[in-house]
């Protein structure tokens, strides 16, 4: 079986790359290997069932930001293919997107089945060949070609394009053609925080500033408390940037939380000393000054060794300063990490100094591209993992449909 591209892996930087390559340039025959019974099965479970195409997000320096590993090589990608390109082409696909308060952009219908249909229906109409439950067991140059051998009998290409993501399997076929992998550790966890601080608040989301004690790493945003720790974009965000570093401290870690974003210690002890004068015959405990909820008060309030009964006026100075330390600087200890097994994200991949950006083509092996996860590139959530799947995806593309005109 000859093709003049083959694509391994049936995802969305595959799919992506497969059909951009035919829409401009329709005289190539292109082939999708996929080792599973189904294509584009990340596609189905990504933002809870509802894929979250992309983030609107529309300056390329800006939208570099958000990826831990890859904002410098991205750049020119970005300045190529950005987030209105990418809302551009499922509109050209009939495929309508919709921005959401917080960035992230979703199909109207709000079901991921609408952007497997659209990519389904694009490569049929590109003629594009399917092969599921194809696994790739060697791959080797034979003369000007590539020759992929799998489970169901070899086939030929002139072009490979890997859009594996993280399969260990295949960056160890990638590592024996020559190229160096970057070690895979996961990106993108909760983490597991056993303490009396938080025990049964599991729902209570507030703004926070997190940082790793004894590290550089810190990051804000909505933390949410759930029934094994913490979790929520702050704590997910930490996690993208300090997976390495975090790994390295097998997940046994201390952080600081500050619930008053933007305030210091010293200046949340001003907050406090005015409220005491402000509210001096209240109860202390009865109602959260703050913009977190009460329940989450309460338990500052007693960790700060504050009576029940208190009032405003009872305060010492010594327990006005440990409140200010609970709000602005609460220690927890970090036991261990929880992953979203659906939404699984690695830090690690196809080390980028051995790839063009400007084509996506491997600097070791000519003719071998490479697009999305598969590379050592990982972002936070938003749709920024999507956008890096469509961005390399359609540069592979371009490069070999032009290349074969």
């Amino acid at each position: 079986m000859v093709y003049d591209v083959i694509i391994v892996g049936g995802g969305a930087a595959g799919f992506f790359t497969a059909i951009n390559i035919v829409e401009k340039n329709k005289g190539l025959k292109v082939a999708i290997l996929e080792r599973g019974k189904e294509v584009l099965s990340k596609v189905r479970i990504s933002g809870g069932g509802r894929c979250n195409v992309t983030h609107a997000c529309f300056d390329p320096k800006e939208l570099t930001q958000f990826y831990p590993r890859g904002s410098k090589e991205l750049l020119g990608p970005f300045h190529q293919f950005c987030s209105g390109d990418t809302i551009a082409w499922f509109d050209e696909h009939g495929v309508e997107l919709k921005i959401e308060e917080d960035g992230r952009m979703f199909p109207t219908s709000d079901s991921s089945q609408t952007i497997i249909d659209c990519l389904l229906e694009a490569a049929k109409k590109a003629k594009i060949a399917i092969l599921t439950g194809h696994s790739v067991q060697e791959v080797f140059q034979k003369e000007s070609s590539w020759k992929v051998d799998t489970n169901q009998g070899g086939m030929e290409a002139k072009y490979l394009v890997f859009t594996t993501g993280s399969n260990p399997k295949m960056w160890n076929l990638i590592s024996e053609l020559g190229h160096t992998v970057v070690e895979p550790v996961p990106s993108l966890f909760t983490f597991n925080i056993k303490d009396p601080r938080i025990k049964d608040l599991m729902g209570v989301s507030s703004l926070a500033e997190v940082s790793v004690r004894n590290s550089n790493l810190e990051a804000s945003g909505p933390l949410l408390i759930t029934h094994w720790g913490m979790s929520g974009p702050g704590i997910l965000r930490l996690s993208a940037w300090g997976a390495r570093e975090l790994f390295n401290k097998n997940y046994q870690f201390e952080i600081l939380v500050n619930w008053l974003p933007g305030e210091t210690t010293s200046s949340a002890m001003e907050i406090l000393l005015g409220l005491k004068d402000e509210h001096a015959k209240k109860w202390v405990i009865k109602k959260s000054p703050f913009d977190f909820p009460n329940r989450l008060w309460e338990r500052f309030v007693i960790a700060a060794g504050i009576d029940e009964e208190a009032k405003w006026a009872d305060l010492n100075k010594k327990q006005l300063q440990s409140l200010a330390e609970q709000l602005t600087a609460a220690s927890f200890h970090v036991n261990g990490k929880s992953t979203f097994k659906e939404e699984f994200v690695t830090a690690g991949g196809v080390d980028l100094k051995e790839v063009n950006f400007k084509t996506m083509e491997s600097k070791v092996l000519p003719s071998v591209f490479f697009a999305g996860e598969v590379l050592n590139i990982d972002a936070i959530t938003g749709g920024f993992n999507f956008q890096n799947a469509w961005t390399t995806g359609f540069i592979a593309a371009r490069e070999i449909a032009t290349r074969n005109e």
